[in-house]
């Protein structure tokens, strides 16, 4: 059986078709910027006429498909759950979900999956991915009289198609970049973000993929103490990067990691190029069994295709209507015989049928002014749920934002060493030190500026580099340090006679700049 994966990207449709592991046909249909953005369909109506025009081009009539869904704003989650009977498994899923998401559940779809874990211990890895971007795709599917039976993430796409025990994949395209940290056959990071809109080249657009990809590596590490991402863990790219060899040593740098495109798990006919279609093979892989030779494929493999459109299964009364109506055909033979008794009782029946069939009438015409005015209804309402999907999007972000926000604040107050003083809302952050000036932290979502001060030097430095290293701001800079005396009287009684004495104090106001990490 066929399979046909279609993936919408912010510049681009991707089409491919294949037949178990080969590949039938393939085709790229490039978008006008403004119809889709961060992988939200903005146009529903010219992307779906972009779509039928992609399908008749290339003369494929499937009408079912499995369908891609870009990363962007996702959280991925492994959790460890009590083991559990699978009846309840579900809502403890959801109540799990709605702890360790930093969104509202209603603004976000969920889909997830038990992976082995030890005895006694229930592990799932589990994805919420927004709303307002999943119903835009389904919705512009069906207007190009597409089926969507299965859906997935691009970047669990991606993941599946590699066949390594340990492996970090970098994906890039023209206006995005996925990376993925693979480990045990489970996705470990997962990282979706947009690339500067201004950087048209790859060289442009290269500092920011290597600053990405030694990020993430950092924080993986710093969580992976016992076995970090050393060497002997290979980088595979996929996408533009694929098809610049030269840029592969600048993106691993001196890290000592071998770097190579990603291999193709499919058999490629001439002139199929492999990598920019990896998103669309790991789709088609999703009804694939693997092969032995592939021992270490993703273990993440659900339809993320969320429930309420998903076809209904087939009812226990479509089968039990086709046997009554056998047993029925019986029975009427069997009352056949009683038909002449009953014939007096059927006329006085039938003049009872005028009045009945008159209000019939009546009704059907009131439901057909009905129908009328739902048609006159209907193209109101699809501008309202447009609207309310942007404003979904709009207050997710700024959930994101608060809780950003608040680690930010958390960080860096529990890293204040115990020589320095800072002063937030009023409350001092730290008494050991009697605050020489006014002390403040100022925040907005890109940056923070720390006003503090500390008796030593040393640790200004020391608190700035433990700031850098906690891996969630991209700069940490010292703005300023500024020495200050001070000169206090102290007084003291020795056999009933007062001395004075003066006190030196010596400290350092210093500022900090924090530039926030965005875009995870």
């Amino acid at each position: 059986m066929a399979e046909v994966t279609i993936f919408i990207e912010d510049s681009a449709i991707k089409l491919l078709m294949t037949k178990g592991r080969r590949v039938g046909k393939w085709a790229k249909l490039l978008l006008e910027p403004g119809l889709v953005s961060d992988g939200v369909i903005l146009d529903e109506d010219r992307v779906a006429d972009k779509l039928k025009e992609l399908f008749k081009l290339q003369g494929v009539g499937a009408k079912k498909v499995i369908a891609g869904l870009s990363g962007f704003n996702s959280v991925y989650r492994l959790v460890s759950l009590p083991e559990l009977p699978e009846a309840v498994l579900p809502e403890a899923v959801r109540r799990e979900a709605r702890r360790v998401i930093p969104v509202p559940l209603e603004l976000v779809y969920l889909s997830y999956q038990s992976i082995p874990a030890p005895a006694g211990e229930k592990r799932v890895f589990l994805v919420a991915f927004p709303r307002n971007t999943t119903d835009t795709l389904i919705r512009t599917l069906h207007k190009a009289g597409l089926e969507p039976r299965i859906m997935d993430l691009a970047p669990l796409a991606l993941c599946r198609t590699i066949d390594e025990p340990r492996a970090i994949v970098v994906d890039v395209q023209s206006a995005s970049l996925d990376i993925a940290v693979m480990t045990d056959r489970v996705p470990q990071i997962i990282r979706s973000l947009s690339l500067p809109s201004e950087a048209q080249s790859l060289s442009e657009r290269l500092p920011t993929i290597v600053e990405e990809l030694n990020r993430t590596i950092a924080f993986y590490n710093s969580s992976h103490q016992e076995q970090p991402l050393d060497s002997s863990v290979p980088v595979f790219v996929s996408g533009d990067l694929a098809e610049a060899p030269d840029t592969w040593q600048s993106l691993v740098g001196t890290s000592g990691h071998s770097i190579s495109a990603l291999p193709s798990p499919v058999q490629s006919p001439e002139g199929f190029d492999p990598s920019q279609f990896m998103v669309n093979i790991g789709l088609a892989l999703k009804q694939l069994q693997p092969e032995r030779k592939m021992a270490n494929l993703s273990l993440v493999n659900f339809n993320a295709l969320p429930e309420v459109y998903q076809p209904k299964g087939i009812h226990l009364l479509n089968i039990l209507v086709p046997v009554s109506a056998v047993v029925g055909i019986g029975l009427l033979i069997y009352a056949g015989f009683f038909v002449q008794s009953t014939t007096a009782h059927t006329s006085a029946l039938r003049s009872q049928l005028p009045p009945i069939e008159n209000r019939i009438a009546e009704q059907q015409q009131a439901i057909a002014a009905a129908k009328e005015g739902i048609k006159q209804i209907e193209p109101q309402i699809e501008p309202l749920e447009a609207t309310a999907s942007i404003f979904g999007g709009t207050l997710a972000k700024l959930g994101e934002e608060r809780t950003r926000v608040n680690g930010d604040l958390g960080n860096i107050v529990g890293m204040v060493p115990a020589d320095i003083a800072l002063i937030y809302g009023g409350d001092r952050v730290a008494p050991e030190v009697e605050p020489l000036d006014e002390a403040k932290i100022i925040h907005s979502v890109e940056q923070v500026i720390i006003n503090g001060i500390a008796r030593d030097e040393a640790e200004i430095f020391k608190y700035a580099r433990d700031l850098r290293e906690s891996g969630r701001y991209s700069m940490v800079i010292i703005s300023s340090i500024e020495a200050f005396e001070e000169t206090e009287k102290a007084e003291e009684e020795e056999e009933e006679e007062e001395v004075e004495e003066e006190v030196e104090f010596k400290g350092f106001n210093f500022e900090l700049l924090l530039v926030s990490e965005t875009g995870e």
